[in-house]
């Protein structure tokens, strides 16, 4: 049993962009899919599938490099709420990553969303992580 599924998906990521990996198999769970989205609009990652199985879903993401250096586009991918210590913010104190060139990924009770759009709705809720 994993007691922190949302690090563990951000971990296989890392990893897999670290190792040079076209694709990544990981388990899904709907906050899971909803961050993979979010992943993919911003354009951290190619594209993404999702796979149902009789016992476990899973997702497929494809990861996306740069042309020309072969290195991965995330930079990072940082677990910022745990299980044991939360962290909220409300719409008035969301963090800016890298001053702007980043993203937060924020649950919020309009759904799981980046920083941005959490100040544009003016709402506040559970930093997930950060990715840039």
């Amino acid at each position: 049993m994993n007691t922190d599924p949302i690090a563990d998906y951000l971990t296989r990521i890392r990893n897999a962009a670290n190792a040079g990996l076209r694709v990544v198999d990981i388990p899904a769970s709907n906050l899971k899919k909803e961050i993979t989205k979010i992943l993919f609009d911003q354009g951290y990652i190619l594209s993404y599938k999702f796979e149902e199985n009789k016992i476990q879903d899973n997702i497929k993401i494809a990861l996306k490099y740069d042309k020309e250096t072969k290195q991965s586009i995330i930079k990072k991918i940082q677990r910022i709420s745990k299980p044991g210590l939360r962290k909220y913010a409300n719409a008035t104190e969301m963090p800016r990553v890298l001053n702007g060139l980043g993203i937060a990924i924020v649950s919020t009770s309009k759904g799981v969303m980046t920083n941005k759009k959490a100040v544009q709705e003016n709402v506040g809720g559970e930093v997930l992580c950060y990715v840039y």
